[in-house]
């Protein structure tokens, strides 16, 4: 007769899984996050009110027009008529509520295998940054300054898959800014948002020619961006996967939005700065706990002459 082993055959002590058995599967109580990247977008946003005048759900900023110059010679004896000082331009902001929470329950406290509170809070903290950073993004890339690649695209819905970003297309963007006098962002040069799948043709194309690296800019390294790539052709470059893109173009091609800004591109205003709120537990039973975050402010382009938006494909979009 054949020997019977005591092992961890179904039939034995191992059992199969959902059923009794002395060996089960195992679970890491140690969950892990999805990938993500960083918040950057609102980090544009350089421009906030000064002094409101009172509490309001829309702000209204204003900047004054420059007087003409005066190049006509005074006559000795002659009186200069006044001129009068042109109306302000303005731009408004209007403030919203902005949030989302989540309950858990008692029981899911007790039967879940990992404590699901603080990752919780650290679901909601992320979401935070990022739908804040989402509506920075909305604002940024709908400004009325903008170049298509490739030498057919007049419209985003004219951009092909194969009209890659160009060197020269950020020379002109750079080029342009300087002409309508915008401030660099960081000294001369200025902020360039760039998707990865971006940057890497532009950095193929321009190769080893123009590029310098951040830790060549001899500055100190906590200037230095998160993301940041180098410098090149007037501006310093963050490369980031929250650039937007979107398949609006030929064929449904994918386009990406290449940001080129300098000072006071974006404008921010905030009521309440976004944060996280731990909802009361009102349930007779005290089972439910509400967790979330919330937060009241709103953006506006500021200063148009100093945004250029510059869309394209990319070969490995």
């Amino acid at each position: 007769m054949a020997t019977q082993f005591t092992s961890t055959d179904s039939a034995s002590l191992g059992g199969t899984a959902g059923s009794a058995g002395l060996v089960q599967k195992a679970y890491d109580k140690f969950i892990e996050f999805a990938l993500r990247d960083e918040p950057l977008i609102r980090s544009v946003a350089d421009k906030r009110p000064v002094s409101p005048t009172n509490n309001g759900n829309v702000v209204v900023l204003q900047k004054y027009a420059d007087l003409a110059n005066a190049t006509t010679a005074l006559t000795e004896s002659t009186d200069i008529d006044g001129v009068s000082i042109g109306t302000p331009t303005s731009v408004t902001i209007t403030m919203q509520e902005f949030g989302n929470a989540t309950t858990n329950t008692r029981a899911l406290q007790l039967f879940s295998l990992t404590s699901v509170d603080p990752d919780i809070v650290t679901l909601m903290a992320r979401n935070q940054a990022d739908s804040i950073d989402a509506l920075a993004m909305t604002a940024l890339r709908g400004g009325s300054n903008v170049i298509y690649s490739g030498s057919t695209a007049t419209s985003t819905a004219t951009v092909t898959a194969a009209a890659t970003l160009s060197t020269a297309n950020i020379a002109k963007a750079v080029a342009k800014l300087r002409g309508n006098k915008a401030s660099g962002k960081r000294g001369s040069e200025f902020w360039a948002g760039i998707h990865p799948d971006v940057a890497h043709d532009l950095m193929l194309e321009s190769s080893a020619a123009g590029w310098v690296v951040p830790n060549a800019y001899g500055i100190s390294q906590d200037r230095i961006w998160a993301g940041e790539i180098g410098r090149y052709k007037g501006a310093y470059f963050v490369e980031s996967p929250r650039l937007y893109s979107a398949t609006d173009g030929a064929s449904s091609a994918k386009v990406y939005r290449t940001i080129i800004a300098g000072q006071q591109a974006l404008a921010e205003a905030v009521a309440e700065e976004p944060h996280t709120v731990i909802g009361p537990v009102t349930d007779k039973l005290n089972r439910f706990r509400p967790i979330g975050w919330y937060g009241v402010l709103g953006f506006a382009r500021f200063r148009e002459e100093a945004l250029y938006r510059v869309e394209s494909g990319s070969s490995i979009a």
